[in-house]
């Protein structure tokens, strides 16, 4: 190591530092998934199985028979990789098929996909703001990172409104030229409080002062919805979305990102956005699990509402024993801890101790003051699942001498 490799070294190892004295560095659990098993999975460095209470494959659609044997199928007939990317070679028959799958799913003209649903954020917000002149961005002010990101690529005006606000939001656009190309930029569940947007008067204020609306259903698509297609095909609202952006890594259990909106937006972010340009394409055994997992889910009611029972029965279990948690009305159930070195402790014993697997969620994935135990149970979770963790988990706000919510 050269000298001034040394010193950069020294900087990076004290910023790091930091991080571990104030509870917010990062540890990875070292998992390895067994498909039939899930949700428990075997930690190698604990060497015995534990059970994974912060998934995001929500229903548990990874481990599915029609998505693996889709993708079995497909490996054997097209091979690993997608040879390119979408523009020369990468294009292949399961791209296109998907595409058109997630199209009707959300009642759009057409669809695209990306690697992740980060990029899809990033990059259609990044190319669609740049590319609109004297375009003014107004951005819930809980949206997720990639988002934001987008955004700030952009280089456009942005404007935050408080956080589900639809009067802040419509104050916002009173003020904005009538003539200023406008876009809306808001979630529908959001990952870490669980809360869900009036996705409704959210649409009547935009088209009041003509603006574009952008929903991101990545915490939504596969659970909502009569066929998955998220809270606004739950409320019927889908059609009044400009795009509509999902990810196929959460509760359809694969991996990629897409948006949905009409033929003429989304070939021009095809045509326009570097993220989607220059990335190679999904290995199309990708594409065939996604797209068996997205038709399973639009006739299937069984794991979605295995899901909402799951998630009901963990709140009403939480409750009965004062274990406080945030209510919402979605699938997220977030234990408040307030305290990151607090919330990595507990994270750790109930690990170690008693084989639970809860990442602790603190600063600056959450505001300081509001660290949690972020709980997603889904549908695979038994009662006795549940029932463990509870108890494991009102065990030890007794030993810490945790303050514990008041009956209702």
């Amino acid at each position: 190591m050269s000298n001034a490799d040394a010193k950069y070294n020294e900087h990076f190892q004290l910023a790091l530092d930091g991080l571990k004295a104030d509870g917010s560095y990062r540890h990875f659990a070292n998992l390895e998934r067994r498909a039939g098993r899930f949700p428990y999975a075997y930690h190698h460095e604990l060497q015995r199985e534990v059970t994974v209470w912060c998934s995001n494959d929500y229903l548990g659609m990874g481990q599915h028979p029609n998505v693996l044997n889709a993708m079995h199928k497909s490996l054997a007939e097209s091979g690993a990789g997608a040879g390119g990317t979408r523009n020369i070679s990468g294009t292949n028959h399961e791209h296109v098929a998907l595409e058109r799958e997630l199209a009707d799913l959300h009642g759009k003209e057409a669809a695209l996909l990306f690697n992740s649903g980060y990029l899809s954020n990033w990059a259609t917000l990044g190319t669609i703001a740049a590319r609109l002149k004297n375009c003014v961005v107004l951005s819930d002010a809980a949206n997720h990172a990639s988002m934001i990101e987008g955004i700030r690529h952009s280089r456009a005006e942005k404007q935050i409104f408080r956080h589900n606000d639809v009067e802040d939001l419509e104050r916002r656009l009173k003020e904005l030229p009538a003539d200023v190309p406008k876009i809306v930029a808001f979630e529908s569940v959001y990952s870490m409080d669980g809360d869900i947007a009036p996705i409704e008067e959210i649409c009547d204020v935009a088209d009041r002062y003509g603006a574009m609306t952008y929903l991101d259903e990545v915490h939504a698509v596969g659970l909502y919805g009569h066929q998955g297609g998220g809270v606004a095909e739950e409320r019927g609202l889908s059609h009044r979305l400009s795009v509509i952006e999902g990810t196929l890594g959460k509760g359809f259990g694969v991996v990629g990102g897409y948006i949905t909106g009409s033929a003429a937006l989304c070939d021009f972010v095809r045509s326009f956005a570097s993220g989607f340009i220059f990335s190679t394409a999904l290995p199309p055994m990708v594409a065939a699990g996604a797209l068996a997992s997205i038709r399973h889910l639009r006739q299937s009611q069984t794991e979605r509402q295995k899901h909402q029972a799951a998630v009901a029965y963990l709140r009403a279990a939480l409750d009965r024993v004062g274990i406080p948690h945030m209510e919402n009305p979605s699938h997220i159930v977030p234990v408040m801890v307030g305290d990151a070195t607090q919330c990595r402790d507990l994270s750790d014993t109930l690990l170690n101790r008693f084989g639970h697997y809860i990442q602790p969620i603190n600063y600056p994935t959450v505001p300081r003051g509001t660290e949690r135990l972020r709980i997603t149970p889904g549908p695979l979770h038994t009662r006795e699942d549940i029932d463990a963790l509870v108890e494991a988990l009102s065990a030890l706000w007794s030993e810490k001498n945790l303050e514990k919510a008041k009956a209702a």
